[in-house]
């Protein structure tokens, strides 16, 4: 390889301490455009804690609930759907695990007793549907985790 001649040295030095202060400049641009957006959400922070204070700053509990909710079901897509397949068959036992404890749950929802006054009926309602959804889900998980196991059994000819 050649050696660079001192001038080519310092001409990419040079063009090297050009880049540099064009990135500086940039980065400078950068921090505060952010430094604005920064601003602007914690001026939102600040109202939405100013309207909560105005309305007692209490939460919904619908809202609060269906907020809940609404994360449980992205997690719980998240997680069945990153399941490898060497792992459905084990979760599928705990899914129909839990889904024995609901069924009791519910059986015991079913069997208040509709005397028992207000929200009585309420309960015996949800607790059937409770007992058909976590049902389905049970023998459902059945059929999928025989259909899983029987792909690992040899074919006979």
């Amino acid at each position: 390889m050649s050696e660079l001649s001192q001038a080519e040295a310092l001409e990419r030095a040079e063009a090297a301490a050009a880049a540099a202060r064009e990135a500086a400049e940039s980065a400078e641009a950068a921090a505060s455009a952010a430094e604005g957006y920064v601003d602007q959400i914690a001026a939102g922070a600040v109202d939405m804690a100013a309207q909560a204070a105005g309305s007692g700053g209490v939460i919904e509990p619908f809202v609060f609930l269906f907020s809940i909710f609404v994360l449980a079901i992205f997690v719980g897509y998240y997680v069945v759907w990153s399941v490898t397949p060497a792992l459905h068959t084990p979760l599928m036992a705990v899914t129909n695990a839990i889904s024995s404890v609901i069924v009791v749950g519910a059986l015991l929802a079913v069997g208040v007793d509709a005397s028992a006054g207000e929200g009585a009926m309420m309960a015996r309602t949800f607790g059937f549907l409770a007992l058909v959804l976590a049902s389905v889900n049970i023998f459902g998980g059945f059929l999928v985790t025989s259909r899983m196991l029987a792909m690992y059994k040899k074919k006979q000819r």
